[in-house]
């Protein structure tokens, strides 16, 4: 007896060392806390876009779903965040009269922990959007938000969130220019102050010292800011103390190490998931892996579909409502190369004068009562087809739910406006067949004016290349105030340049219609009320380009390789803006697009001769052959001579 007993005890003693070791293994691989990261949903639950009525296989919260359950199933230690602009566009607006928006609803089903805010949370009235932060079932984080003139934050800076022991705080942030960009609707942030992205981070920082083991940063911030504020990069040099730094804002697709901080962004709609596992031990941060989950093949959850599928029906009905006929397509050739409807190479809306820009002026004139308009292209491939006219298409050449300004600005201040739109472009450079779009410059901040004549010279540097401008054919006057349509963001821009003041402003739109007074409302209410439902295509081509020639060599042949892809233009690095780089004559010919010879140089010859017995231009042969005198050619030198078309 006493020998078995002996046994059960050696195995009793052996099986608790065995526990002990396996307990002592895990905590030396440490715990893994997950967190997942949406941005930009921007009213997307349904994979559909509602503007144009059409499916978009990588969007939507019933995407995100799916994998998300997939991720908990997996996992116990999960914290779901969404770093803003998430109850705005895609026809979401329809439902702010709801007790609760669906996208909140969405995110209560999904079970998102932490909601932090956008720009887009505040385009509309402040009452709506402190209905949906109450109705949020996790906490709503902006750590530079204030209740004005005190020290008081407006909400929750950061939240610190314990899970399996491990102490997560998470600080979030939102770009400080709100009360620019909604400058015409100040009651739209009544009350509240917007602070320095850097500066408020550094005093959460400090407010948080000691209190955490793992430190995140869930921002609606892009890589390199905007409008003087900082972006996740300076963020990443300036505080190492950061494990992980989620960024939005800036619909762009990246995942970089900086100065030790993992910083991600994942795209736009639900592009995708960021998923990053962070491993602890002993309080300590040993690991940080992340990874974007794309949303494209991955079937949407049905229990979401099924929830909200009055939003999706509502959406599909409203769009779909016949507001006008239109007579002829507005552009024939939407993509300049390609003449395609989508746009692979560059916008001809951003190349010429158009109707689309044309009817949007149009419209604002008339409801401002005001002298001279701006528009830009919100969608590149912007365009009113012939047919129906629907509710979608005038969300698809109007993008944003804008409301309209009338404002005065002094004739001085309208020529400094128009030059700062002007330098979208790039200048033009030796070789160019092509214009081409400064990187750094969004395609939305692209104005284009009507009641104004004037030309844009491409030779000239960014600053000095507008040129001729006159109104009612007289040049304009620097003394004179002028009646000027902008949307509100604009007379936000104009504010910050100093180009006009809140005293300046004679019309609003919001005040007068309230919610009915959106541009994208007025459009149809012009084509109804004063267009009796037709649309006829016209356009005053009131401006143009120079210094430039618009013909391309060989365009159809140039359109086939670039359709096949062998031929790619350039976008900036987040993708957002198209056309970066000029095409050069040289890289055509290289191609095989442009056919050409060399041509030695001889005694007495010019180059306007040899341009003559080629053929060609002479300016193309000085471009092709970078030649800064064209007068300065000698005996024995080779030059590029293209074919003549």
């Amino acid at each position: 007896m006493k020998r078995n007993l002996r046994f059960v005890t050696t195995i009793a003693i052996v099986m608790a060392l065995f526990a002990s070791f396996f307990t002592f293994a895990g905590e030396m691989d440490g715990k893994v806390i997950t967190i997942l990261q949406t941005s930009d949903m921007h009213g997307r639950i349904y994979p559909h876009d509602y503007a144009t009525d059409s499916s978009d296989k990588d969007a939507g919260l019933a995407k995100i779903s799916t994998l998300v359950k997939e991720i908990r199933a997996e996992k116990e230690n999960v914290i779901l965040i969404d770093t803003g602009d998430t109850v705005q566009d895609n026809s979401a607006e329809l439902f702010n009269s709801d007790e609760v928006h669906p996208m909140v609803k969405a995110m209560n089903q999904m079970g998102y922990d932490l909601w932090v805010l956008g720009n887009h949370e505040f385009n509309f009235e402040l009452d709506f959007l402190k209905k949906n932060i109450e109705a949020f079932q996790g906490d709503v984080l902006s750590a530079n938000i204030y209740n004005e003139s005190t020290e008081t934050r407006w909400l929750d800076g950061y939240k610190i969130i314990e899970v399996d022991g491990v102490k997560v705080a998470i600080i979030g942030m939102i770009p400080p220019h709100v009360p620019t960009w909604e400058a015409s609707a100040p009651e739209h942030y009544e009350g509240l102050e917007f602070r320095s992205v850097l500066e408020e981070t550094g005093k959460a920082i400090k407010e948080l010292e000691g209190k955490y083991d793992v430190l995140i940063g869930a921002y609606h911030i892009g890589p390199q800011g905007e409008h003087g504020y900082e972006g996740l990069e300076t963020i990443a040099e300036n505080y190492p103390e950061f494990d992980l730094l989620l960024g939005g804002h800036a619909h762009a697709k990246y995942m970089e190490d900086i100065n030790g901080v993992k910083v991600m962004e994942p795209g736009k709609y639900g592009w995708a998931l960021n998923k990053v596992d962070i491993t602890v031990k002993n309080g300590q941060v040993v690991m940080v892996e992340g990874e974007q989950l794309e949303s494209k093949a991955i079937e949407p959850d049905q229990e979401i579909l099924d929830a909200f599928k009055y939003v999706h029906e509502k959406s599909v009905a409203d769009a779909n409502i016949v507001v006008g006929k239109i007579t002829e397509d507005f552009i024939p050739n939407p993509d300049y190369i390609t003449g395609m409807d989508e746009i692979k190479t560059i916008p001809t809306a951003q190349l010429i004068d158009t109707s689309v820009i044309d009817l949007i002026n149009e419209v604002q004139m008339f409801y401002a009562e005001s002298e001279i308009s701006s528009a830009a292209l919100f969608n590149f491939g912007s365009n009113l087809k012939m047919g129906d006219f629907k509710k979608k298409d005038v969300a698809y050449i109007y993008k944003y739910p804008n409301t309209l300004n009338g404002v005065y600005i002094t004739g001085e201040n309208l020529l400094k406006y128009m030059e700062w739109s002007a330098s979208y472009y790039n200048t033009k450079e030796d070789g160019d067949v092509t214009v081409s779009f400064n990187p750094e410059i969004r395609g939305y901040n692209y104005d284009m004016f009507s009641g104004v004549n004037y030309e844009i010279d491409l030779t000239m540097e960014a600053g000095n290349r507008v040129k001729n401008v006159s109104f009612t054919g007289q040049a304009i006057d620097p003394e004179r105030k002028y009646k000027l349509a902008v949307n509100n963001y604009r007379f936000g821009t104009l504010l910050k340049l100093g180009l006009v003041t809140m005293e300046d402003e004679y019309y609003n739109s919001y005040d007068m219609m309230q919610d009915a007074g959106r541009i994208r409302d007025l459009i149809v209410k012009y084509t109804a009320e004063e267009k009796n439902g037709i649309l006829n295509p016209t356009v005053d081509n009131n401006w143009k380009l120079v210094g430039v020639d618009l013909t391309i060599p060989n365009k159809e042949e140039l359109a086939k390789e670039i359709i096949s892809g062998k031929i790619i233009i350039p976008t900036s690095e987040d993708g957002r803006t198209k056309n970066v780089k000029s095409l050069k004559m040289k890289d055509l010919m290289d191609a095989g697009i442009i056919q050409g010879r060399r041509y030695k140089v001889k005694s007495g010859d010019k180059l306007w001769k040899i341009a003559e017995k080629n053929g060609v231009n002479w300016q193309d042969i000085k471009d092709l052959n970078n030649l800064k005198n064209p007068n300065m050619i000698f005996p024995g030198q080779e030059l590029l001579v293209p074919m003549a078309q």
